[in-house]
């Protein structure tokens, strides 16, 4: 039976893949805003708006997550606690 390894932590492109997934949320927010012309009914356009604010919050979330992996490759890491 072979063991499974785990792999490496390899965080070098995750701003990369960051910055994308931003994209592509923003691009999800703006499909969702033009398809609320053609929402059948006001709940359904309730739901619409409450995912597209969920979606802000992610990338809110996301832009965050950036700015501590920005740093962490710069070698300022996080909050040192053990200064």
């Amino acid at each position: 039976m072979t063991r499974n390894q785990p792999n490496p932590d390899d965080r070098s492109d995750n701003v990369e893949k960051l910055q994308n997934m931003v994209q592509n949320t923003l691009g999800n927010i703006a499909k969702a805003e033009e398809s609320l012309a053609y929402a059948d009914s006001s709940t359904q356009e309730q739901q619409i708006q409450a995912k597209n604010q969920r979606r802000r919050e992610s990338i809110d979330a996301m832009r965050e997550e950036m700015k501590d992996e920005a740093a962490a490759q710069n070698g300022q890491g996080q909050n040192n606690q053990y200064q």
